[in-house]
């Protein structure tokens, strides 16, 4: 296994962190992190540890936000007939439910598409533009997608109708040809936060259009806050950063999960083990919650999420969730299946530090879990992953890629256009369609260009360290400061911090095969941490040894539920303690 690199920052000025937790009435760990992290004064640190919705940006800052805001509530005043296209993932489909449930309550006839990731694939087709002008829609509204749609927004013009695109995705130099195209990373956008994912562009819409429709904030208010829930499912679940408008987005929505009306939310979370007045983490969203909603997508059809949100029957809410629980474990059996068939071939043939970027293909591989495999095999490898299925009937090889922090996989793609039918994506995810003859080119051209720009350092995974923390310094208070920084995620990770030159006390205790309990003494003070995972580690381990450890803070129910403290101690990583 490649020894991963500990990055630690210089230690911050210890009266700076003083008078920050002082002013923040916190314990030092948290203002640690917090100083580490960039929030150095205690207004800024105030404004992160309690977001509030009066910091959301104006949604008019967004560029064609007020074309967009006129033409849908012209719509909405005109009853004119609204097509909503959605993705079918967990932004896509929370677009849908968000977008749709507002109209409704508006009284605007309005109906939706989401695409069948097998017989459409992504994206908008000009086709279900023609069913949509055929049937006497007027307005189309994209929600997380359209961005590269220029055929199927130029169709729609061609035929009468008027598009509005909002989307979050990375466009092309020119834009598609609609009314109005809503997209905080259109080079022309000048919107302070450009990491909202799709849900968070139709969220921006909905306050526009309330605004345009001249409501009260005290009838807007409620209804936006209702909506939070959704979008921060979807923020969590696009994997966007949580800082900015996204943390407040997600920290607002996550604590209205503690009770909802929504039948069909009620039922997604009672199937995925949460009591009511239980509030998930975003870690919990993120393994739990968000993919049932994708399995949707991935195994059948992501309108049946669309219906489980949106429905008032009960009966139907629960037979729906039970539905996306039953997708999801066949979801799990699928992407487990593919993955040991590309680790045998991984035996067969390792993976060497020469081979930079890996392109695995096969015939009859499930297309919706490439994406979840890639990523699994990019964290293993830690290099940029492709997985491609190959349909030998219809010759065309499809699939998805996932990348690591220091490649920026769709500017790959860019840079090899002609290999490809169809290619999309951003930095970190991406899909691609291509005849099956291309593929060895492919995976020969991405090598290429990967050991052009990652070194072998790059390869190494990296903890990025907040802060040394001395077990002295644990209590229930410093570790519930610690948690209050959460929610956790992409762009705010839980903390890491470094104990050093602590002794392993006792052989490690190991649990359902694969997981392990470290007693580790530092000083007087004697702790446990759990080590997921770590079961094949644990040959390094004896008891006596001297050790650096990195450690996070994570909330612990099951022991709360028991009496004890509401949290435990998760291993990151560990190395023998360097004599010198």
């Amino acid at each position: 296994m490649t020894a991963a690199r500990w990055i630690l920052p210089a230690d911050p000025p210890p009266a700076a962190v003083e008078s920050l937790a002082a002013s923040l009435r916190i314990a030092l760990p948290a203002a640690r992190v917090l100083w580490q992290r960039g929030y150095r004064d205690a207004t800024a640190a105030r404004r992160f540890l309690r977001p509030s919705l009066g910091d959301l940006h104006d949604p008019f800052l967004m560029r064609d936000m007020d074309r967009a805001a006129e033409r849908l509530a012209r719509a909405v005043g005109r009853r004119e007939r609204v097509l909503l296209y959605g993705d079918y993932d967990v932004d896509g489909a929370a677009s849908v439910v968000i977008l749709k449930a507002v109209l409704e309550r508006l009284e605007a006839p309005v109906e939706f598409h989401v695409p069948d990731r097998f017989a459409e694939g992504y994206g908008m087709r000009p086709e279900i533009i023609d069913r949509a002008a055929a049937s006497g829609v007027s307005l189309v509204v994209s929600v997380d997608t359209g961005i590269r749609a220029a055929p199927a927004v130029a169709r729609a013009a061609e035929l009468g109708l008027d598009v509005i695109v909002t989307d979050h995705h990375l466009p092309d130099a020119e834009l598609p040809p609609a009314c109005a195209v809503i997209n905080p990373n259109r080079p022309d956008c000048r919107y302070p936060d450009k990491d909202l994912c799709g849900a968070g562009v139709t969220f921006k819409l909905v306050q526009a259009l309330l605004l345009a429709l001249k409501w009260p904030p005290r009838r807007a208010e409620p209804l936006l806050e209702s909506l939070l829930k959704m979008v921060s499912i979807a923020t969590v679940a696009d994997v966007v950063p949580l800082t900015g408008e996204n943390r407040i987005i997600v920290k607002h929505g996550l604590d209205g999960l503690r009770s909802t009306t929504s039948p069909g939310l009620r039922a997604l979370l009672d199937v995925a083990g949460f009591r009511d007045g239980q509030r998930p983490t975003a870690g919990q969203v993120a393994f739990r919650v968000a993919p049932r909603i994708n399995a949707a997508g991935r195994m059948a059809n992501a309108a049946d999420v669309v219906e489980l949100f949106l429905t008032g029957d009960e009966s139907r809410a629960r037979a729906l969730a039970e539905l996306l629980h039953e997708l999801n474990r066949e979801r799990q059996q699928q992407e487990a299946a593919i993955l040991e068939a590309i680790l045998e071939r991984c035996e067969r043939e390792p993976v060497t530090a020469a081979r930079r970027a890996l392109v695995f293909a096969g015939e009859g591989w499930h297309r919706g879990v490439l994406g979840i495999v890639a990523g699994r095999l990019a964290e293993r490898f830690h290099r940029p992953v492709f997985v491609l299925d190959i349909d030998g009937e219809a010759g065309e090889a499809q699939g998805s890629g996932r990348s690591i922090p220091d490649f920026h996989l769709l500017e790959a793609l860019e840079s090899m256009p002609e290999l490809f039918t169809r290619f999309g994506g951003h930095r970190q995810a991406a899909g691609v369609t291509l005849p099956p003859e291309r593929i060895a080119e492919f995976r020969r051209r991405l090598q290429d260009y990967a050991a052009a720009r990652l070194s072998e350092e790059d390869l190494r995974p990296a903890y990025r360290i907040d802060a040394r923390l001395g077990f002295d310094e644990l209590s229930d208070g410093a570790a519930a400061d610690v948690l209050a920084l959460e929610p956790f995620g992409c762009g705010n990770p839980a903390p890491v911090f470094l104990a050093e030159d602590v002794i392993l006390e006792r052989e490690p205790q190991v649990f359902k095969e694969k997981h392990a309990r470290l007693c580790l003494r530092q000083g007087r003070r004697t702790v446990w941490m759990k080590a997921w995972n770590f079961a094949d580690r644990l040959s390094e381990l004896s008891p006596g040894a001297r050790l650096d450890v990195l450690f996070h803070v994570e909330e612990d129910r099951y022991s709360a539920a028991r009496g004890y403290p509401g949290w435990s101690l998760a291993l990151e990583d560990c190395r023998p303690r360097d004599p010198r």
